[in-house]
């Protein structure tokens, strides 16, 4: 797979765009400021690296375990994984579920082995190769329901996790309760006389007492179906040269792509964020950092009418890049028209005779004044395609700056998701639609790469696409990957969750988190019976 080279270099001068007003993002104020992105250009050349397999490391025993308590139950979470036997995990139901009958007996038992095998899971944790281990997380209406959540968090700590990532936004939809929800999305409970429920803060909490970290886990710059059938946020949304929204773009018609440059749609974020934090997670992590990408010919951009940069917000960043005049006009005329011409050279040539080039930011390497007419046509052509898409990738790196600030602010953790063939260049000079300019995304925050690559029941792909990222990021930056599967069984042609992590210990033992989604692929039963309920 080629990635982003060289010859793109012209887009490292490429500055993030400065709003004389936006959001600012502070944890002790709220208000709509000046704001100074610190990530820096976006991308910028990757090289090719090639694969270091590093040494495994030694998975310690649990003897440690069995002394602390001494007794047969100590040797529940055992074994590589820290998976708990079935014998605890049958007790531990059958005393939850005496605990919802108000037997006070059951209750303090149950709270009891509750306890125990967080400090069961800890020490194992502590002993065992990740150190930390996650699982993506959705909740339901129907998670409403006394013992729920207790059910579900006992079944994590079953299966050896102390991290849960929580969606807390997705599909148009905020886990927030109907009667504190500041937001323009509606809120996951929605039952009558629910509107105090607070499914994220219950979940927090009872997280918190089995030990378990959670990070809030958001849709980003994708807004959902509802925001976009609001007439009040019509400028809001990403288009492209044909003025089209993303909901008509992407197979499911269900996901709306927002103007990254849009000060409405920083501003709704910004609130959103707040209301999360407010919860007190213990991190926080983004989601859909990109554009949408279509079936077929439409995964790849080749001409700038493909770009989502023609919304208002963004159209008026891009124009604000010209450095001159005559650069202006060169870029209006190219988006107005998707190509340029020699005429509009000529044209443009003579209404600013004063000025010698067209010129914006980025534009390096100008042609001298003896070059042809042809030869400028042929290198403005160029250099506007590769301006155009760094414009439209530098408003994603700006937008997640924008979201992770708050976080950052009061010293949590904040982490970007993404897909590691994201950026890749396709063909002479197209790309992926996405434009996930990952390897450009601020190294002070979490690299979450969705290592989720098919070859087979081998899992040598995903390793691949680990250790590109490892070699990509700086030093300073923490990886956590993120894999795809099922535990004992291939799941949706991805390789078992053992299978997958024996090859990451052994070619990346340097890696200490790793996550895994998704608890609905673990347990699919169980899911989709908290999907259906009747709530009254």
């Amino acid at each position: 797979m080629r990635r982003i080279t060289e010859q793109f270099l012209l887009w490292s001068n490429l500055k993030p765009t400065p709003h004389k007003k936006t959001v600012c993002w502070s944890a002790e104020t709220n208000y709509v400021n000046q704001f100074n992105v610190t990530s820096r250009s976006t991308l910028r050349g990757i090289s090719q690296y090639i694969p270091t397999k590093l040494l495994a490391t030694t998975l310690l025993t649990m003897g440690s375990v069995l002394s602390l308590w001494e007794t047969p139950s100590a040797q529940a979470a055992s074994g590589p994984y820290c998976q708990f036997i079935p014998e605890e995990v049958k007790l531990k139901d059958k005393l939850h579920q005496a605990s919802l009958e108000q037997e006070q007996t059951a209750t303090e038992e149950y709270n009891a082995i509750v306890q125990r095998h967080t400090q069961m899971l800890q020490l194992c944790r502590s002993q065992t190769w990740p150190e930390e281990q996650a699982i993506w997380l959705r909740l339901y209406p129907c998670d409403v329901s006394p013992g729920s959540i207790d059910y579900v968090l006992d079944r994590i700590v079953n299966l050896g996790y102390n991290k849960v990532h929580l969606e807390v936004f997705y599909d148009s939809q905020v886990l927030l309760p109907p009667g504190d929800n500041p937001t323009p999305w509606t809120s996951v409970v929605r039952s009558p006389g629910g509107e105090n429920i607070d499914l994220l803060e219950q979940t927090i909490e009872k997280a918190h007492q089995r030990g378990i970290k959670v990070y809030a886990w958001l849709f980003t710059m994708n807004f959902g179906y509802t925001y976009a059938q609001r007439p009040d946020r019509q400028e809001a949304l990403a288009r492209n040269g044909t003025g089209q929204d993303s909901l008509t773009f992407v197979d499911d018609r269900a996901q709306a792509f927002i103007d990254p440059y849009s000060r409405q749609a920083q501003q709704d974020y910004y609130n959103l964020v707040q209301a999360i934090l407010k919860r007190q997670p213990d991190g926080i992590l983004f989601d859909y950092i990109r554009y949408p990408r279509g079936i077929g010919g439409q995964s790849s951009v080749h001409s700038v009418r493909d770009l989502w940069i023609y919304g208002k917000s963004s159209l008026n960043a891009l124009y604000n890049r010209a450095s001159n005049k005559k650069g202006l006009a060169i870029i209006k005329k190219y988006i107005d028209r998707g190509n340029l011409t020699t005429k509009d050279i000529k044209v443009i040539d003579r209404q600013y005779p004063q000025e010698d080039h067209p010129r914006w930011q980025g534009r390096r390497n100008l042609p001298d004044s003896k070059t042809t007419l042809q030869s400028r046509h042929r290198s403005l052509q160029s250099d506007l395609w590769f301006f155009s898409v760094a414009h439209a990738a530098q408003g994603i790196i700006d937008f997640l700056s924008f979201a992770a600030r708050p976080a950052q602010n009061r010293g949590l953790p904040a982490g970007a998701v993404f897909f590691p063939d994201a950026n890749r260049v396709v063909g002479k000079a197209g790309f992926d639609s996405r434009l996930q300019a990952w390897d450009k995304f601020p190294a002070d925050l979490e690299w979450h790469p969705m290592a989720y690559a098919i070859c087979g029941t081998d899992t040598y792909c995903i390793v691949d696409q680990v250790e590109t990222v490892l070699k990509t990021a700086p030093e300073t930056t923490t990886v956590i990957p993120a894999l795809a599967g099922a535990w004992g069984k291939v799941y949706r042609n991805h390789a078992t969750l053992e299978a997958q992590m024996e090859a990451l210990r052994k070619a990346t033992p340097q890696l200490n988190s790793i996550s895994h989604f998704g608890y609905s692929w673990q347990e699919p039963n169980i899911d989709r019976q908290r999907k259906s309920c009747n709530l009254q």
